[in-house]
């Protein structure tokens, strides 16, 4: 169903590949990437102003807070870098990651991080589990571009967003282990424009998926029914988070913005719109990765 909800241009940035966008509530303000160019940037809605925080020499594709408030960036090569506001210090590299990047990434409730890489020419894309203990292990099974992921609200399904299958998974999530089983369809959308990018889940547990190359966020409720489609002037709408004080405010990234002629007048910048009545995003869960 078309969303007549508004749309804002709040960051008229151009990112090349704006992702990963975060709600730090410590700060009140709204993280995000520009991949290929390596930076991070934030808004914050209390000044309305934006501006780039950290320039990096390789591409900066996920973000998540760690408990202490402090950023983990997940970068190209498969380096993890800390960056507490004024420096950053590399704590971890996937080793098999060397050839490619990370792409999406998010926490879970309890600390660990998932992070997916991209395909190269030589592998499809896969998923990493970044444990508590400061292990990390790859998680069975291959994607064509993992990408936007996120859980239930009962916290016992995870969902994994495999772009070009077109496909939103979901698995069996186990908040013990963090072990994921029972792969399969959350839904496909092969037979629309776009492809799933990615998400952001509400409290109700209804999941909202950017659609890249579909100029669109989607919402779907738990059993994968579409319930609203909110419209934005980019083709590559990239991906979507909750913030502000009581969560209401929905953030979403786009791409192109080094094209803006083909890819729509609002290409790069970063968006918001007002979350329907009595909806609400909830927290982002914190990494507890060791940095130290």
């Amino acid at each position: 169903m078309e969303s007549s909800t508004p749309v804002m241009r709040v960051a008229d940035t151009r990112c090349e590949t704006g992702e990963g966008p975060i709600w730090h509530p410590d700060e009140g303000v709204l993280f995000w990437c520009d991949i290929p160019n390596g930076r991070l940037l934030r808004y914050d809605p209390n000044r309305d102003r934006h501006e780039c925080v950290l320039n990096g020499d390789d591409a900066l594709s996920g973000v998540t807070i760690q408990k202490d408030g402090a950023l983990l960036l997940f970068r190209a090569g498969g380096r993890v870098e800390r960056f507490d506001g004024d420096s950053t210090s590399t704590v971890a590299t996937v080793r098999d990651a060397a050839d490619t990047r990370f792409n999406d990434v998010v926490a879970d409730p309890e600390g660990r991080v998932f992070a997916g890489t991209m395909p190269t020419d030589h592998h499809l894309g896969r998923l990493y589990r970044f444990d508590t203990d400061g292990s990390i292990e790859r998680v069975e099974g291959a994607y064509d571009i993992p990408n936007g992921m996120g859980y239930t609200a009962a916290r016992d399904a995870m969902y994994v967003t495999e772009s070009n299958a077109k496909t939103v998974h979901e698995f069996d999530y186990d908040s013990e282990t963090g072990a994921l089983a029972r792969r399969r369809a959350f839904v496909n959308v092969r037979g629309e424009s776009g492809i799933p990018d990615g998400l952001a889940v509400d409290a109700d547990g209804d999941v909202w998926s950017a659609r890249w190359n579909g100029s669109a966020v989607v919402r779907y409720d738990a059993s994968a029914t579409e319930r609203e489609r909110v419209r934005f002037p980019a083709a590559k709408v990239s991906s979507v988070a909750f913030g502000g004080p009581e969560y209401r405010d929905v953030y979403v990234t786009t791409a192109g913005g080094d094209d803006r002629a083909s890819e729509g007048a609002g290409a790069g910048a970063l968006f918001r719109f007002r979350a329907p009545s009595g909806v609400r995003g909830t927290p982002p869960f914190r990494s507890a990765f060791p940095t130290e």
